[in-house]
């Protein structure tokens, strides 16, 4: 019997990752969707001038769809996937995933501080009611699906969760 819980949360999880990849598709296209120039962009997302470029945002959109896909793989809404798997990349791609966003959000709680973010920013407010609470729900979520316990079929077990 699969878990609803943490099929639930590996759904919410993969989702956000696979949005989160299309977003940096888009982006190596050269568009600059939400605001008119990569300058900009990229303060709004990094609070940094960095190279919106093709050669970093491809490979990091292929991690991003790798990450959504281990971590639904993990919660079992994947099990044709799943048996073609060894068990361990599923389970230690949900961690890999889940110590990724944990520890962009608590580098998100140090911009909330003002360190390295200036209050008066678009990116200091983004960050703090958008991407670091974001960032740990869906760490601790991608936790817990990488904590479940699975059949050799893929399935969660009910009630197996270790948080």
């Amino acid at each position: 019997m699969k878990s609803t819980k943490i099929s639930s949360r590996a759904t919410a999880v993969g989702a956000v990752l696979a949005v989160d990849g299309l977003v940096h598709l888009y982006w190596a296209t050269g568009r600059t969707w939400p605001v008119d120039g990569i300058t900009r962009l990229s303060q709004l997302v990094l609070n940094t001038q960095v190279p919106f470029t093709p050669q970093g945002l491809v490979p990091l959109a292929g991690m991003l769809f790798s990450g959504a896909t281990l971590v639904l793989v993990r919660g079992g809404r994947l099990p044709a996937l799943a048996r073609r798997l060894p068990a361990v990349l599923p389970r230690w791609g949900s961690r890999a995933v889940a110590c990724g966003l944990l520890a962009r959000g608590a580098a998100g709680l140090v911009w909330v501080t003002g360190a390295w973010a200036d209050p008066g920013d678009t990116f200091y407010w983004l960050n703090l009611a958008l991407y670091t609470p974001l960032c740990l729900l869906l760490g601790r979520a991608a936790w817990q699906v990488s904590a479940a316990v699975t059949t050799a079929a893929g399935a969660v077990s009910a009630g197996a969760v270790r948080a």
